[in-house]
């Protein structure tokens, strides 16, 4: 998950947490130690809201701010930039479910965004709409405090309301047919449950409500485009990139490389391809998304693709390919997930894969692997 120049290792210090799916906690330590040790937080304004970014007409960007602490909702401080490179990712602006009578339903909503610890759910009958990681995780956790746990889920196929394997009070279900004013939600199978809480784990949306484009680009179902490579408008290229706009990807490393493509890019070193054969690239990539019936909104999505991804950013700014144990260790630790379901953060059979990643470790940045007490 690390960044190639900064490992992801178990750090000796209190409360470090030394699974291979780490907590939070582990991971905001990692980026404040990457930040300190190679001097970011001196080039970081940080409290700092951007309400504006447009073109100019000298070609420049127009970027206007303010400090968050003063509530005036003037940004007031108005600068000009020669390139402005997109980074405030993509967990943020929530997307909700969109349930037929939802408007009369009395229960409480909120959404995966918001959840924290479990017991505000205490003997609650808790419906959770989703499938993907955040509903699995949440439901394991509220379960031990909830009166019953109910997941909505599109991937739920049987046609019946299914017992999950290990659990006496949580239940999968398929699509919700529509919800009631009796607190009751009824489910596409014919079945009906009565639930206090809906718990979104819809996942979100991409937002740049701060970005001015006049419509070159947009955001529609999802995809963000038109981009080059998911990172340069052609319209505006190079002064305007994206950073982390892909999904089910191995996220530090990715944007690693991206971000070195950009960098590589303005500085004058590397070229881009035309705007006509940029656009002719996004197109093609679309039709075979057409072709291969993936929705719009799978634009993004790369998973299996994305080490080709890698592979093709790395080549263009001279950087190594993807080491093989990186690769291995994303499908293991993927597979570990759908059969491991309830421990895969706590057991894991890859010792080799990481023996191999420290031999890199040490090849390539053998004083950080002395700081940080590697075995050589």
């Amino acid at each position: 998950m690390g960044f190639r120049d900064y490992p992801f290792v178990v750090k000796k210090r209190p409360g470090s947490d030394p699974r291979r799916y780490p907590g939070h906690r582990e991971v905001l330590d990692y980026l404040n130690d990457f930040a300190v040790e190679f001097g970011i937080n001196g080039v970081v304004r940080f409290g700092v809201e951007v309400g504006y970014v447009g073109k100019m007409e000298n070609g420049k960007w127009k970027v206007s701010s303010r400090k968050r602490k003063n509530d005036d909702g003037v940004f007031s401080n108005e600068e000009e930039y020669d390139a402005v490179v997109i980074c405030n990712g993509h967990y943020t602006e929530p997307r909700i479910a969109d349930i037929p009578g939802i408007e009369v339903w009395p229960g409480k909503q909120i959404h995966s965004h918001n959840y924290r610890v479990p017991d505000p759910f205490r003997d609650q009958a808790v419906l959770l709409i989703g499938g993907a990681a955040s509903a699995t995780d949440i439901s394991r956790e509220i379960a031990e405090v909830a009166k019953e746990v109910h997941i909505s889920s599109r991937s739920a196929t049987s046609g019946v309301p299914m017992k999950l394997p290990g659990y006496d009070n949580v239940w999968l279900h398929n699509m919700i047919e529509a919800v009631g004013s009796d607190g009751g939600v009824s489910f596409r199978d014919g079945s009906k449950i009565l639930a206090d809480i809906i718990l979104h784990c819809t996942g979100y949306k991409y937002h740049f409500p701060f970005l001015e484009t006049n419509g070159i680009v947009t955001v529609d179902d999802n995809r963000v485009g038109p981009l080059y490579k998911h990172v340069f408008p052609p319209a505006f290229a190079p002064s305007l990139s994206y950073v982390g706009l892909p999904w089910k990807v191995i996220p530090f490393f990715l944007c690693e490389l991206q971000s070195k493509w950009i960098a590589a890019v303005l500085s004058g070193r590397i070229s881009l391809p035309s705007k006509e054969d940029m656009n002719a690239d996004i197109e093609a990539f679309y039709s075979s998304m057409t072709a291969s019936c993936i929705p719009k909104r799978y634009t993004h999505n790369m998973d299996d693709y994305q080490f080709d991804y890698d592979d093709w950013l790395a080549a263009e700014c001279g950087s190594a390919p993807s080491e093989e144990w990186r690769k291995q260790m994303y499908f293991i630790s993927r597979q570990n997930k759908k059969t491991l379901s309830e421990t895969y953060r706590d057991e894991w059979d890859d010792n080799d894969l990481i023996i191999q990643a420290y031999e890199d470790f040490v090849k390539y940045i053998p004083e950080l692997a002395q700081a940080q007490n590697l075995p050589r």
